[in-house]
């Protein structure tokens, strides 16, 4: 007899439809370990682009990683309903944009709730990739706060809470 082969892809993925919130979660989760997608999301890394004359390790590496990102988009697209997924490509990106009529403190609370949530999946959100999505989403009309930081401070130092403070104060 053969040995069973570790894929996962033979057996049916959970399918979340937004009915029992938690288990789907557990469900997604184990499906993932056992396809072996789970570390690309636990970790979120960001697969930085290749430098000039790369290596032949450095271009292997690069294509391993961004392999294991696409192929554990593809699981995550693949454990949600359809209707799902459409308020997902809905929502895109433009929904974290902070817009004109709204305040800091409305904006920052929006996020903290999002990060939260993230949270509650198991992923947790470092202080620095916080304030980066801060820093990418908020409008140009903070764009002088924003140079002012970076001037003076080390980004990857500098707190959610202190550049929300900033933020608020040219508000």
């Amino acid at each position: 007899m053969e040995p069973r082969s570790s894929n996962m892809s033979v057996l049916a993925p959970p399918v979340f439809d937004e009915e029992n919130y938690q288990v789907s979660v557990v469900k997604m989760q184990a499906y993932m370990k056992g396809c072996e997608h789970w570390e690309p999301v636990k970790e979120d890394y960001e697969v930085t682009p290749l430098p000039n004359n790369p290596t032949i390790n450095q271009i292997k590496m690069n294509n391993e990683r961004t392999n294991e990102k696409a192929k554990a988009k593809a699981c995550l697209y693949a454990l949600i309903s359809p209707a799902i997924f459409n308020r997902i490509m809905a929502f895109g990106s433009k929904k974290l944009q902070l817009k004109d009529s709204e305040s800091i403190k409305e904006y920052s609370d929006k996020l903290i709730d999002i990060t939260n949530k993230v949270r509650v999946l198991g992923t947790d959100l470092s202080n620095t990739r916080m304030v980066h999505k801060i820093l990418v989403f908020v409008l140009e009309k903070y764009e002088a706060t924003i140079s002012s930081l970076e001037k003076t401070k080390d980004l990857t130092q500098l707190r959610v809470v202190e550049l929300i403070s900033s933020l608020q104060a040219q508000e």
